[in-house]
């Protein structure tokens, strides 16, 4: 079968819909993390510090949740993080819980699985636009098996908690466009 006609009509069509936008003067953005910040307006963030005032205090976990939240956004914006009352948004805050419950129950009426929660309490500031800002609790949980000890995989889950938490939070607020 000759596709010559075919390829014919299907290059000019193909070259009109790429350029079609241009010409328009509109082009599409997109992004893979969920965010579209306009950086014509918003320049700057504050990531502010996340004290644990929780009952349970593992200390590590402040440590490993601000530096998740700094890097996750720094890498997905090309907002320049400042320390400073006059940014344009601002993210602080505090871990309020970080609790251990048991889950699955075997026969012998122990605990097979132990769920540790990490809650951390999210305010954000849109100085620009304040109906955008949020003041929020935001919950995360990992199972582990109850016969390990929780010395043993608690860096482990706090990292993995913390990569969730800070996902959800940077969905509901920089995502929140």
């Amino acid at each position: 079968m000759d596709y010559k006609p075919l390829r014919r009509f299907l290059r000019p069509l193909a070259a009109a819909l790429v350029t079609l936008p241009l010409l328009s003067g509109c082009v599409p953005h997109y992004t893979l993390n969920g965010s579209s910040i306009n950086y014509d307006i918003y320049k700057t963030v504050d990531i502010g510090y996340f004290p644990i005032r929780a009952a349970l205090v593992y200390p590590p976990l402040q440590q490993t949740f601000e530096n998740e939240l700094l890097n996750y956004v720094t890498r997905n914006t090309r907002l320049q993080e400042i320390d400073s009352n006059n940014a344009d948004l601002k993210l602080e805050g505090e871990i309020t819980g970080y609790s251990l419950s048991p889950q699955a129950v075997g026969t012998d009426a122990y605990a097979t699985e132990t769920r540790l929660t990490i809650t951390v309490h999210v305010k954000y500031t849109d100085t620009k636009n304040p109906a955008n800002n949020i003041d929020q609790n935001f919950s995360a949980y990992r199972q582990f098996d109850a016969s390990l000890m929780l010395t043993d995989v608690q860096d482990d889950l706090c990292q993995q908690i913390s990569e969730e938490l800070v996902n959800l939070i940077f969905n509901a607020t920089f995502g929140n466009w």
